[in-house]
């Protein structure tokens, strides 16, 4: 048999009963579309995590304390809630890092913040003026928090552009306004540019003040009686001296803490590409997962194409029988049912294909959640829907290519 009549005969079959055709494709297209979709979505949600990590500094290495580790102890405790970094560390790792181009301290908590009636609970940084530089922060604006302002125990605050827009409403003139952070006065002296971000990442919900002021006024010593941060950050001259710098950070401050053994650091040293990274490693995680439940979907499709192929060898059986008798071989036979289930499942693949592309652009569109389709993920469904077409194909196609002709002719 040609190839061209091979697919003639298996369009002539498939359209002869197109409901039932249409439905059998029902699950492939609902399995493929959910494969798309969720790729997409999947793919998307990582490239915004990832742009959001980038823009949070250029050749950044961030420094987060730790409790220090017992004797024997396979995991540190209370990490990111001790307070085993101090201002003594930034200004050590400010005189001594030679690769260095800014090194910035934080102390960081959430504060219910309010300001002429209004209210908002949001993240309240307390620094200093290299912040600007080490995060890539832009000023709207006013002004950023100066080394004078520090030292002065100045009580300014700079506000995010979404703190700004919850205080004093969308797009209103904050500065020279007055805002209450833990019953205390500040006055806003400037608005940051947008850095974009949501939820956990919004990096445009947050509020600047002295690291003094923080220390001072709302946070308190640590239970040494030293002021301590929560995060050091620090800007390495060029990607190419990052590793440098972040080994030289890490004996820096193990010298200065009198520890001898890394493995039992009070602290974590980790640069950018570091947090990329991991964030990358369980998106990507999470996309296999949300992938793998929908191919299940492809698994019940691909066992109603083979419950439509077995009827259809049924009802067929005289047409096969015929066929045979005519001079037909098991292998035209074979292939010409193996043609109709990939037929059925490839062209179920490419409207799936369309369907997933359309709900991944709704969800993007009027929920909000970046998506993003790849060739790659549109070849692995096709190619998928017609090893799916082979699979689940196979057995009905065997059964009839092993029909004998006199006993299919007798069929009733």
């Amino acid at each position: 048999m040609k190839t061209r009549d091979l697919f003639d005969e298996s369009y002539s079959a498939l359209t002869v009963n197109k409901v039932r055709s249409s439905l059998t494709m029902l699950g492939i297209i609902i399995g493929i579309g959910s494969v798309i979709a969720l790729i997409s979505i999947g793919q998307g949600a990582a490239g915004s995590i990832q742009a959001n990590i980038q823009s949070i500094g250029s050749n950044l290495i961030i420094v987060t304390p730790g409790a220090p580790r017992g004797a024997g102890a396979a995991v540190s405790t209370g990490r990111g809630s001790a307070e085993t970094l101090t201002m003594d560390d930034e200004l050590y790792l400010q005189s001594n890092l030679t690769d260095a181009k800014a090194v910035e301290p934080e102390l960081s908590k959430r504060y219910q913040v309010t300001a002429k009636g209004t209210n908002t609970n949001t993240q309240v940084v307390g620094t200093s003026s290299n912040y600007t530089t080490v995060r890539n922060v832009n000023i709207d604006g006013g002004s950023f928090i100066t080394d004078q302002q520090v030292t002065n125990l100045a009580k300014v605050a700079v506000l995010g552009p979404t703190t700004r827009d919850d205080l004093f409403g969308v797009g209103a003139d904050a500065v020279g306004q007055t805002i209450r952070i833990n019953s205390v006065v500040f006055n806003v002296i400037g608005v940051t540019a947008s850095k974009g971000g949501s939820g956990f990442f919004n990096q445009d919900d947050i509020i600047f003040i002295p690291i003094s002021v923080a220390q001072h006024y709302l946070v308190g010593p640590n239970a040494d009686g030293k002021d301590y941060v929560t995060t050091i950050g620090i800007s390495a001259q060029s990607p190419d001296v990052m590793t440098t710098v972040q080994q030289e950070t890490t004996d820096d401050l193990l010298s200065l803490h009198q520890i001898g053994n890394p493995a039992q650091a009070d602290f974590q040293v980790q640069n950018q590409a570091d947090i990329v990274s991991a964030a990358s490693s369980v998106t990507g995680t999470f996309t296999i997962l949300l992938a793998s439940i929908a191919g299940i979907s492809l698994v019940v499709g691909g066992i109603g194409i083979m419950n439509m192929m077995l009827t259809t060898v049924t009802e067929r059986t005289r047409e096969i029988g015929l066929r045979k008798a005519i001079g037909a071989t098991r292998q035209d036979i074979n292939l010409q049912f193996l043609m109709e289930a990939i037929m059925l499942t490839f062209l179920g693949g490419l409207i799936g294909v369309v369907a997933g592309w359309l709900a991944s652009i709704a969800a993007t569109h009027f929920a909000g959640i970046p998506s993003k389709i790849t060739s790659s993920s549109v070849l692995l469904a096709f190619g998928v829907s017609a090893a799916i077409g082979v699979v689940f194909g196979y057995y009905p196609a065997q059964k009839a290519s092993k029909l004998n002709p006199i006993e299919a002719l007798r069929f009733e």
